[in-house]
C-alpha cells in the first residue's frame, strides 16, 4: 500500500510592526520651486485685485461718461430784441446791440455773424439760436428805419416782409456752483475741424491708432527728458489727459500715472474716439476768469474773443489749441508776443501737415490775435437785477431750480438800457458827491411794451453786491402819488376835467385823535383857485389835498391798489401828498400801469426757463387787468407831459426839445428823498436818491432823481411818446375861468382832451369870437 504525503502549509507569520519597511524620503524642494509656488499664488491674488479694481474703475468711468459729465452752470440770458415795423428801436441802438453781440461790421455780409450799415438801413446775417419758443435758424435780413424807429424788416432771400424778427439774446452770465468751474458745452459736430486737426498734431498724433496709451510716446518722452535733464516733453495721450482731468489730481507720482493709464485703456475700450474728443474739448482747462476756471473750447472762445466758437478765424482757432499747453504762461493779454509765437507754431504744424497752403499760412501768422476788450467782462456784473431774478425763480419754480444742471433762464434785461442806467448813475454821482458823498440811489427801468424789468441799479457803485435799494428801501414817495389822485378825479368825467378849477386856499384837517394838519404849497403861498392841469403840472399841494378829500381818500387808495401797489396804504389825508413808503420797484410798477394805457401787468424779470433737454418748464403767467380806464389814463399822461413841458420837470423838457416825454417829480419832507418817475415811448423809469440814514439831502425831485433820468436819456436817446387818443377821448374846449365845456369858437376857452361821454358843451357861448380873432387863433 502506497502512502501519499499531504503537503503542509507554511505557518502564517504575524507581521511585526516594528519591522515595517520605512518609505524613502522625497528629495527636498529647491528655493526656485518655493518662489514659483508663492509667485503664482500671489499672481492670482494680484490678478483678482487688478480685475476688481478695473471693474471698480470701469463703473466710475461709466457713471461719469454715461451720466452727467459736468454740472453745467445755469445760463442767464437777456431779452431777445424784437424788430418789427413800428418797433421803438433806432438805428444807433441796433448798431450798439450788434456790437454787444459780437457781430462784425463788413461791406457786404457773406457769412453768419456779419452786418453792413448805411445811414437808414442795416443788412444783417443773423446767427442761429435757441429761443424759448423754439430754434431760430440763421437768416439774412434788411432792416430799414424811419423817424419813429423800425420801418420794415425784409428777408433778403425772397424780399418777404417779416412781421417780427428776433435777435439772439445776450448771454449775461452763468451761475457757477461751488467748484468754480465754468463752461459752455459744445457738441462735437459744432467744433470746427481745424481745431481738431491742430489738437491732434500738437497733443496726440496717433490718437486714432493707439488704445488709450501710447508706449512709444512714453519711451520717447522719457528719453528726451533724460537727455535734457528736466521735463520738456510729455508722453500722455489725449485719453490719459482726459482721465486725469476727469478723475485724478495733478499730483506727480508713479501710482497716479499708472492709475491714469488703466483708466485711459478702459475709456478707449468703452467709448468711441469722437466721444473722447468731445469730452476732452469740453473739459480741458483754458484759463482763469478771476475766481472762475474757464473750461472747454466753447467758453474759451467767448473768454478770449467774445464770440461763438464757429465764428472764429483760423488764427484764433489755432490760438485756442496753443493755449492748452499753459493758459497762464500763454495769457495773451499779459504775454502777447509769447502767445503769438505759440499760435504761429500751431499754424506751422498745420501747414507742414498739408492742412494749410503757404499763402494761407502767411496770411494767418500776419493776423493779430483779435482779442476782446479785456476791460469789459465776459459776464455782466448786475447784482441788483440778479437778486430779483433769483427771488422770482424761487417764487415761480422753487428753491432748487438753480441747483439743476444745464438750465437756461431767459430774462427781461435790456443790456443797452442797463449800461445806460449804470452810466447815468456814475455820471450823476460825480456831481452829487461833491456836496454829499453819502448819497445813494435806487433805479428801476421797465420795458413799456412787455412789462419786464429792463434795467436795475441798487447802489451808486452799480456792481456792488450789497444792500439793494431798488428793491429793499421803503421811503415816502412824495408827489409821485399825485397822478393817482388826479386819475381818481378825472375818472369822474361828469365832475372833473383838466380845466376844472380847484381851491387853492388854506385848509386844516383834524383826525380822530384831534390832531390837525394844514398842508402848504412849496412856495407857501395861495392862489385862491387854479385849473386842475395847472395844479397837476406845478405839483401844487393844497389843490391836490382839496381834490383828494373831495373825491375820497379811499378812492385814491383803490386807484393806487389797482395800478399794482403791493403794500397796504393807510387811510389818512397825508397820503395825498405822498406819505406812503415804497421802493423804486413799487413805483415802477404803478407808473408802468400809467404808461401802458392803464393796463396792470405785474412786472417780471424772467420770461422762460428751459431744462437741460431744452424743454420749457411750465409756470403760471402773471394776471393782468385794466386798472384805469384808457381814456382817463390818456388824460393823466397828457398832464404828465405838461409836467415836462412847462411844470416841475421843465428842465428835462428843455434838454430834449421836440421829444414828447411824461414824468413826475417827487420830494419828501425836508428834502430827505428825491424821486422821479417818467417814461418815453419805450421805457418807464423810477429813481430814488437819498441817504441811507434818512438825513436831509438838500435835493428836490427835479435836482436829484430827475438829473439821473436826464443822464439816462443822454446815454439812451429817447423815442417820443406816440399820443394817439383813445376812442373815448375827444378834443374839448373849456372856459378858462369856470372850466365849463364850451364850443370851439367861444371866447376865453382852452383846448384840452376830454372824455367823450362827459364832454357836453353848451349850445352857445354868448358872445362869440370876432371873425378876425378866429383866423388869428386868439381868445
Amino acid at each position: 500500500m502506497t502512502i501519499k504525503a499531504t503537503p503542509q502549509k507554511a505557518p502564517r507569520k504575524t507581521p511585526n510592526k516594528s519591522a515595517r519597511k520605512t518609505p524613502a524620503k522625497k528629495p527636498a524642494r529647491g528655493w526656485l520651486g518655493r518662489l514659483w509656488s508663492l509667485g503664482w499664488k500671489l499672481g492670482i491674488i494680484l490678478f483678482a485685485a487688478i480685475s476688481l479694481y478695473g471693474i471698480y474703475l470701469d463703473q466710475v468711468i461709466a457713471r461719469k461718461f454715461e451720466g452727467q459729465k459736468w454740472h453745467l452752470p445755469a445760463q442767464v440770458f437777456s431779452r431777445s430784441m424784437a424788430l418789427y415795423p413800428g418797433a421803438a428801436v433806432s438805428h444807433p441802438q441796433l448798431m450798439a446791440e450788434l456790437k454787444l453781440l459780437g457781430y462784425r461790421k463788413v461791406v457786404n455780409p457773406r457769412q453768419v455773424g456779419e452786418f453792413s450799415a448805411s445811414s437808414t438801413r442795416i443788412e444783417l446775417w443773423r446767427r442761429p439760436f435757441r429761443h424759448p419758443e423754439g430754434n431760430q435758424a440763421e437768416q439774412r435780413v434788411m432792416i430799414s428805419f424811419d423817424g419813429q424807429g423800425v420801418g420794415s424788416v425784409e428777408r433778403v432771400a425772397d424780399k418777404r416782409q417779416l412781421a417780427v424778427f428776433h435777435l439772439e439774446p445776450v448771454l449775461l452770465d452763468r451761475i457757477v456752483t461751488g467748484d468754480g468751474e465754468d463752461r459752455l458745452f459744445v457738441p462735437a459736430a459744432e467744433i470746427p475741424k481745424p481745431i481738431i486737426a491742430a489738437l491732434l498734431l500738437v497733443e496726440d498724433r496717433s490718437f486714432y491708432q493707439h488704445h488709450g496709451v501710447n508706449p512709444l510716446a512714453i519711451i520717447r518722452a522719457a528719453f528726451v527728458n533724460l537727455s535734457a535733464g528736466r521735463t520738456v516733453q510729455g508722453g500722455s495721450t489725449l485719453t490719459q489727459q482726459l482721465a486725469k482731468n476727469f478723475f485724478l489730481s495733478s499730483e506727480r507720482s508713479l501710482v497716479r500715472k499708472l492709475r491714469e493709464a488703466v483708466m485711459a485703456l478702459i475709456i478707449d475700450f468703452r467709448y468711441s474716439k469722437d466721444e473722447i474728443l468731445e469730452a476732452y474739448l469740453n473739459e480741458v482747462y483754458m484759463g482763469q476768469d478771476k475766481s472762475r476756471e474757464v473750461h472747454g473750447m466753447g467758453l474759451a472762445s467767448q473768454f478770449y474773443f467774445g464770440r461763438p466758437l464757429g465764428e472764429l478765424t483760423l488764427p484764433q482757432q489755432a490760438f485756442l489749441v496753443a493755449a492748452i499747453k499753459g493758459p497762464s504762461y500763454y495769457n495773451p493779454w499779459r504775454y502777447p508776443e509769447r502767445s503769438q509765437e505759440r499760435r504761429d507754431l500751431v499754424l506751422r504744424l498745420l501747414m507742414e501737415a498739408g492742412e494749410l497752403n503757404v499763402a494761407q499760412y502767411k496770411a494767418a501768422v500776419e493776423s493779430p490775435l483779435g482779442l476782446r476788450n479785456a476791460s469789459k467782462p465776459v459776464h455782466q456784473k448786475i447784482p441788483a437785477f440778479y437778486a430779483l431774478v433769483k427771488q422770482e425763480l424761487a417764487e415761480r419754480y422753487g428753491d432748487s431750480l438753480l441747483k439743476q444742471s444745464g438750465i437756461k433762464v431767459y430774462t427781461t434785461l435790456d443790456p443797452m438800457a442797463q449800461e445806460a442806467a449804470e452810466q447815468a448813475v456814475s455820471q450823476s454821482f460825480k456831481r452829487f458827491d461833491k456836496n454829499n458823498a453819502k448819497l445813494q440811489v435806487g433805479m428801476v427801468v421797465t420795458d413799456k411794451y412787455t412789462g419786464g424789468i429792463a434795467a436795475m441799479v441798487g447802489d451808486k457803485v452799480p456792481g456792488f453786491d450789497g444792500f439793494n435799494r431798488a428793491l429793499e428801501i421803503r421811503r415816502p414817495i412824495g408827489s409821485l402819488i399825485k397822478p393817482f389822485v388826479y386819475a381818481s378825479a378825472l375818472a369822474q368825467g361828469d365832475k372833473y376835467n383838466l380845466a376844472t378849477p380847484l381851491a387853492d386856499q388854506p385848509i386844516t384837517l383834524t383826525n380822530e385823535q384831534g390832531k390837525t394838519w394844514s398842508p402848504l404849497n412849496v412856495d407857501k403861498t395861495f392862489s385862491g383857485e387854479v385849473p386842475l392841469l395847472t395844479a397837476f403840472k406845478k405839483s401844487m399841494n393844497v389843490p391836490t389835498v382839496n381834490l383828494g378829500v373831495a373825491i375820497g381818500i379811499d378812492t385814491v387808495i383803490q386807484t393806487l391798489d389797482k395800478a399794482g401797489w403791493s403794500e397796504s396804504v393807510p387811510s389818512y389825508p397825508a397820503i395825498l401828498l405822498g406819505a406812503v413808503n415804497g421802493s423804486p420797484l413799487m413805483v415802477a410798477q404803478v407808473y408802468q400801469t400809467l404808461a401802458d394805457h392803464g393796463r396792470y401787468r405785474k412786472l417780471s424779470s424772467v420770461t422762460a426757463v428751459l431744462d437741460s433737454d431744452n424743454q420749457q418748464l411750465p409756470v403760471a403767467r402773471p394776471a393782468q387787468d385794466q386798472a384805469i380806464d384808457p381814456g382817463t389814463d390818456y388824460l393823466v399822461q397828457y398832464g404828465m407831459q405838461q409836467v415836462v413841458q412847462s411844470g416841475t420837470g421843465a428842465r428835462l423838457g428843455r434838454a430834449f426839445p421836440g421829444v414828447a416825454l411824461a414824468g413826475k417829480t417827487g420830494t419828501s419832507n425836508d428834502s430827505r428823498d428825491s424821486w422821479f418817475a417818467g417814461f418815453d415811448e419805450r421805457n418807464v423809469a423810477a429813481i430814488w436818491v437819498g441817504l441811507d440814514d434818512n438825513g436831509k439831502t438838500n435835493l428836490y425831485g427835479s435836482s436829484g432823481a430827475m438829473a439821473v433820468y436826464q443822464a439816462f436819456l443822454n446815454n439812451r436817446p429817447p423815442i417820443g411818446l406816440r399820443m394817439t387818443p383813445e376812442d373815448n377821448v375827444v378834443q374839448g374846449y373849456f372856459d378858462v375861468d369856470t372850466g365849463e365845456a364850451k364850443q370851439a369858437d367861444c371866447r376865453r376857452v382852452v383846448a384840452l382832451p376830454a372824455l367823450r361821454q362827459s364832454y357836453r358843451p353848451a349850445a352857445n357861448c354868448g358872445e362869440p369870437l370876432p371873425w378876425w380873432k378866429k383866423i388869428l387863433g386868439g381868445q
